[in-house]
């Protein structure tokens, strides 16, 4: 089918630049990406995957505590902090998508 319409967009440049990063290790150009994603909303019949917000655990979930409990866990996070008990967020990351997947 013959391309005729053109869309201009105003993105996020990061946001941008991360998927051109991805289409291009999967050879995808950025304008056959676009009209996937359109060709996708018309045969479903709305955005074509869920648009939700992130779930967090409940127990890192601070509208699930009290003011008294998410304060001792900041006080206790400062406290960690402060003696250098800590790590670097990609091990934690990690640590959470395996036990997700168990």
């Amino acid at each position: 089918m013959e391309k005729t319409a053109t869309l201009n967009l105003r993105v996020n440049p990061i946001a941008k630049q991360r998927a051109e990063q991805v289409l291009k290790q999967l050879g995808i150009p950025m304008s056959t990406a676009m009209d996937m994603y359109l060709n996708q909303i018309a045969l479903v019949g709305g955005i074509p995957f869920p648009v939700t917000l992130p779930k967090a655990p409940s127990s890192v979930n601070a509208d699930m505590m009290s003011d008294e409990e998410l304060v001792s866990r900041l006080n206790r996070g400062i406290a960690d902090a402060d003696a250098g008990r800590t790590r670097h967020a990609s091990e934690a990351f990690q640590e959470h998508r395996s036990k997700r997947e168990k």
